[in-house]
């Protein structure tokens, strides 16, 4: 079988304030049909914006496309991405992405489910611990 979902078919949805901080747009969510595991999307944070504090069971793979982003493993430096950089977050490591906070960022995100989770949100990112990437 194969499917193809048009460009546009699918609204944009607002990032949850429960789980990003600022102005963030969640664009063609996929996911793959059993037995496959895969979900992801494009994800888009305006300048500022970020995501909580969060986890994944199985790791997660972001690939810039557009502008320049921070990610942050916690205790860890936090470190510039740009488009065409891929990062690889390890299962269970608790980290951060998103724009820096003059410039947005987008990057495609892909994850995979286990046990029907595909990610443990925590707490929202502080200003402070943000501030350490300007």
């Amino acid at each position: 079988m194969l499917t193809v979902t048009p460009n546009g078919s699918q609204p944009s949805v607002k990032g949850p304030a429960d789980y990003f901080t600022g102005t963030v747009r969640v664009d063609a969510p996929f996911k793959g049909t059993e037995p496959a595991q895969v979900s992801g999307a494009t994800v888009t944070f305006e300048p500022g914006a970020r995501t909580a504090w969060h986890t994944h069971p199985l790791g997660q793979t972001l690939i810039v496309t557009a502008g320049t982003g921070w990610v942050q493993a916690l205790g860890q430096p936090i470190q510039v991405i740009r488009p065409g950089d891929t990062v690889w977050i390890a299962p269970h490591v608790k980290h951060w992405h998103g724009a820096t906070d003059s410039t947005a960022m987008t990057h495609i995100a892909i994850a995979e489910v286990q046990d029907g989770k595909v990610v443990d949100w925590m707490e929202q990112v502080s200003e402070a611990d943000y501030a350490h990437g300007q």
